[in-house]
Order: C-alpha cells, then structure tokens, then sequence
C-alpha cells in the first residue's frame, strides 16, 4: 500500500515552480499583449466577478506543467500519458481560442470536450467500466452504451469546473481537494500511477493558485478550468478500471461540488425557461460573494468578497472529497452521502437566497422609516359658491366695479 510518505517532494516541487513561472510570465506580458486579456466585453460580463482587466490564460500554465511531468510519470505509463494529452490539446485548444477573444460558443467547448474524450477512448481503449447502480452496470459493458456514457461525464465534470470558475482560487482549490482525494484512493488500492499523476496535477494547480488566490493577478480561464476538470475525470475513470474495489460514487464525490453547482443551475434554468448555455450571477459562490457585500462588507468592496467567497465555501467544498476517501470501497455509503450532500448542498442554497431576500426587505422597510417627514400643509377642499352666498356679496362691494362707459373713458 502507498502512502502519501512515498511522494517525491522534488519533482512535485520542479512543477509547482514551474507553472508558477509560466503564470507569473504571462501576467508580465499581458501588459504588451492585450490579447491575453481576451475581449474586453468579459468585464461586463452577467457572470462577471471582477471590475478590472486581468489575463485569462491561466490554463497554459498548468497545461504546460503537466507537459512537464511526463518526465517524471512512471515508465510503464508514459506512451499512455503522451497519448492522453495529445487527445486533451483539442479541448485545452478550444478553451484557449475563448480565453483569447476569439469567440467560441459554450456548444462549440462542449463539443471539444466530447470529441478530445472520444480520442482518449480510441487511443487508450479505456471507457467507464461500471456505475455501482443495479441494472444499469450491465449495459455499461456494452462499448456504444460504456463509451456513450464515459463522453457524457467527462464532458459534464469538465464543463462543471467552468462554471465554478468565478470567484478568485475556488475552482483550483476544488481542483486541488479533488486530485489529493483520487491520490488518497490510489495510495489505498496501491496504484502508483494515478498516485503519482494525481499529485503532480495538484502541484500544477498549486503552482498557478499562487498567483490566483487572493489578488486575482490571473485567472484559470476556459483553457485552464475545461482542461483541468477533464483530467480529473479521467484519472477517476483509469482508476475505476485498474481497481475493481472503487465505489464509482466514491470516485464521483471527488468532483461532487462543481456537479452539484452544474446541477442547481440547469434546475434553475429550466425553471425559468432560458437556455441551459445560458450565463447568470446565480451560482453559489456568487450568491456569497453577494450576500458578503450586502449584509457585511458593503458593495464597494468586491475585492474582499471575492476571495472571502472562497474561503467561506472551502470547508463545504473538501467534505465531500473527504468522505470519497473515507469511503472508497463501498458503494452503498458513498451512494447515501451523494444523496446527503446533495439536499444539503440544495437546502442551504436556498435557505441562504431566503436570508438574503428577506435582510434586503428589512433594510428596505427600516430605510423608508427613517427618513424624516417633511410637514403637510393642510389645504381645505375647494367647494363652488353660489353669487348669492354672503361671502361673494361681500367680496363685491368691497371691490369696486367699473361700468362700461368708465371702460371706454
């Protein structure tokens, strides 16, 4: 059995350095480089978090990193570590066209996602091999069902870190707690390969969020959050198929918070009837980063509620990564935290929107109070009187009247 002793501190070391260079490379010459700073329209993006231009490529830094560990990968595993990201460059492509301004659609990623995750499969011959759900594991044997199902996940894990991705540190930090937990299932099971690459996909991500987390100097990008959510999904699934004792929903609690999120939003979407593509500001940790400035911090202080959001949200987003290693090998436990964490990631979002629509009202009905009355003039009503009323004879003997022939005088 491995252990988390067995890491080599000095290769996992040379790749946290080295994606740290490359981020804080391309935040240097994003200053001559406006394209690195992708379409300035981002800013005013609905789902925007941020006030002011910042590069968006974080992803070739930790593209680039994991380059670099093929030098360091196991010997038995390095023509299938090459071939793996040879087939992931489609997808890491595709994020980085929209990182730098050239406008590829939500549909056009997704459809790298699925075609990069169809290469792997013909390179690698690899697909999910099970789901730990009765019934359905039998037509997962078949190669068009496996296959159809192992595109559908690996795209939706890889789209799900996308749409976390947007206060400063949360993705790479879930990205970071998702490949430490893969690590701790393989040290348990004795795969040393995915415990190797596990671990350096961290030091990758742990390099870049250097940079990222708390200043928000870059961000991880399409190229970086697609790219990094990918691999995760597959590491999971090479696990599943080299160690048959793998709950499957263990290996899904690893990436269960951008899922979730993933799954809150489509709900919303569709209750409202818009596009499922569709961006909005009503993700979890925008909910925080807005609930912070409106009951705490004030809304002049987005640069504190930014990275505030992700570390509220951090111990809600390690649990369930904790619980997949705690659970690893059954199925039936990890089956029933799945479903817990799922009403509890359910019940608070909404018991946090009630919280917050309900201060605003009590703000709003305390400010109409306190504003000071301005003193009414009573006006009597205005009824019409009659000539014959005293009050208008009066009126006219006290004025005088000019005849005609004093007119014409």
């Amino acid at each position: 059995m491995l252990s988390f002793a067995d890491i080599d501190i000095v290769q996992l070391g040379i790749i946290a350095v080295a994606s740290l260079v490359v981020a804080c490379g391309l935040v240097f010459c994003a200053q001559f480089v406006p394209r690195l700073y992708g379409q300035p329209s981002t800013i005013n993006a609905v789902q925007s978090a941020h006030s002011s231009a910042t590069p968006r490529v974080g992803g070739i830094a930790i593209f680039s990193a994991l380059v670099l560990s093929v030098l360091f990968v196991p010997a038995d595993v390095v023509t299938a570590h090459v071939k793996f990201f040879a087939a992931a460059l489609i997808l890491f492509g595709a994020g980085l066209a929209e990182d730098l301004g050239f406008g590829i659609s939500p549909k056009w990623r997704l459809a790298a996602a699925v075609v990069s995750s169809f290469a792997v499969v013909l390179a690698l011959n690899i697909y999910i091999p099970r789901l730990n759900i009765p019934y359905l594991d039998g037509a997962i044997s078949f190669w068009v069902v496996g296959v159809c199902a192992t595109l559908f996940v690996t795209a939706a894990v890889a789209n799900a870190f996308n749409l976390i991705d947007g206060v400063n540190g949360l993705s790479g930090f879930t990205g970071i707690l998702a490949a430490m937990s893969l690590a701790g299932i393989s040290a348990a099971v004795g795969n040393d390969a995915i415990f190797a690459l596990s671990t350096m996909l961290a030091a990758a991500v742990f390099g870049f969020l250097l940079v990222n987390y708390p200043k928000g100097r870059i961000f991880l990008g399409d190229a970086g959050a697609y790219t990094m959510g990918f691999v995760l999904a597959w590491f999971g699934i090479a696990l599943l198929n080299s160690s048959p004792e793998v709950s499957a929903w263990a290996i899904l609690l690893t990436v269960y918070w951008p899922l979730c999120d993933t799954l809150l939003a489509i709900y919303r979407r569709s209750k409202s009837k818009k596009d499922k593509m569709a961006p909005d500001r009503l993700h979890a940790h925008q909910l925080v980063m807005r609930s912070l400035e409106i009951m705490v911090l004030g809304r002049d202080k987005r640069h504190l509620a930014n990275p505030l959001s992700t570390a509220i949200l951090a111990p809600f987003v390690a649990m369930p990564p904790m619980v997949a290693v705690l659970f690893w090998d059954n199925p039936l436990y990890s089956f029933v935290a799945a479903v817990v964490f799922l009403g509890l990631f359910g019940g608070s979002y909404f018991a946090a929107g009630l919280v917050v629509r309900r201060y605003r009202l009590r703000q709003a009905i305390a400010s109409v109070g306190s504003r000071p009355r301005k003193p009414v003039l009573y006006v009597p009503p205005v009824t019409p009187l009659s000539v014959n009323t005293p009050v208008v004879q009066a009126a006219n003997l006290a004025v005088p009247h000019k005849t005609p022939e004093a007119v014409r005088r």
